[in-house]
């Protein structure tokens, strides 16, 4: 297929529907009619003989072609822009709205605290902290880039590693004064243990303990289930029970007193935090500019 400015412009026109959503947001952002925008995109799937999105009167969807084409141009058109901002000698500008796809405990209670600061540093930019359970398809949905904790997933992604956090056992001095302290892990069976539900199977996860090459699986219960890691930490913090979470999370309290480390001699259960992006030589501007803040960021909070 001969490559032509026309072939390269309606590639550019799907990927601005892809971002925004819609033909009405992909024609404001492009400074074109809806209808320029559909007949653009029916260009294209002429072009290459597929149909790239399912369109109904509520929804626009990419089909398993349109979601391949995008994962494979998407790289390609963020190259393009890059090569012209750096041809312009701005490639310290730091612009554009940046979709960022995370967890719920990294965007509450890693980055929230930091968001005025970093967008007071780029005024340029706008950004999209959207945490979901699941990375999902980070290309075909349009992120620039994901912050998540856990192993990455086998994929054209290039996955930077941030750093590891320790697994913490802890609960409130209210609640120890109460229940008493447990001397053991075996001894959280006699304790409320706060659950906190793995939306992939719909059980709570299991209470893990390392130590070097020793490996204990813990049988807890408690009354109160949850899946949002600002109420494990309130409730917590209330004197509810015993909870695990990422000691990165709560350093502050863990410091403070507020919270008591309950077994700081098994330290060994760690958990991973990842940046993940398209791969491509260099990564956009304000990717860069993200991934820096969040490095700033974990300095500031030592993982434990």
């Amino acid at each position: 297929m001969t490559l032509d400015g026309r072939l390269l412009s309606n590639v550019g026109v799907l990927a601005a529907v892809i971002e925004g959503g819609s033909f009405v947001r992909a024609a404001e952002a492009l400074g074109m009619t809806p209808s320029g925008v559909s007949r653009a995109v029916a260009r294209l799937e002429a072009r290459i003989g597929v149909r790239l999105l399912e369109r109904t009167t509520r929804s626009l969807n990419l089909t398993d072609e349109g979601r391949r084409l995008y994962a494979d141009i998407n790289p390609l058109v963020l190259g393009i822009e890059d090569a012209v901002t750096h041809a312009t000698s701005s490639s310290g500008t730091v612009q554009g709205r940046l979709r960022v796809n995370t967890d719920a405990f990294t965007s509450r209670l890693l980055l929230a605290p930091h968001l005025p600061r970093f967008l007071a540093l780029h005024p340029g930019l706008t950004l999209e902290l959207i945490a979901r359970e699941q990375l999902g398809d980070l290309v075909g949905e349009g992120f620039d880039i994901a912050v998540r904790f856990g192993e990455p997933p086998s994929s054209s992604l290039v996955a930077r590693k941030l750093l590891e956090s320790r697994i913490v056992t802890v609960a409130s001095p209210a609640y120890l004064k109460q229940h008493g302290r447990p001397a053991t892990p075996g001894d959280l069976a006699q304790h409320a243990c706060i659950q906190v539900r793995d939306m992939a199977t719909g059980q709570p996860f299991a209470w893990e303990f390392l130590r070097g090459r020793k490996h204990l699986k813990v049988p807890t219960a408690g009354r109160l289930m949850l899946t949002d890691p600002g109420t494990l930490l309130a409730t917590c913090l209330a004197g509810t029970g015993i909870a695990q979470i990422k000691a990165i999370g709560i350093q502050e309290q863990l410091d403070r007193g507020q919270l008591v480390d309950l077994f700081p001699d098994w330290p060994d259960e760690r958990f991973p935090l990842y940046a993940l992006y398209p791969s491509r030589q260099w990564p956009a501007a304000k990717v860069r500019a993200f991934i820096e803040f969040v490095v700033e960021v974990l300095k500031a909070s030592p993982p434990g």
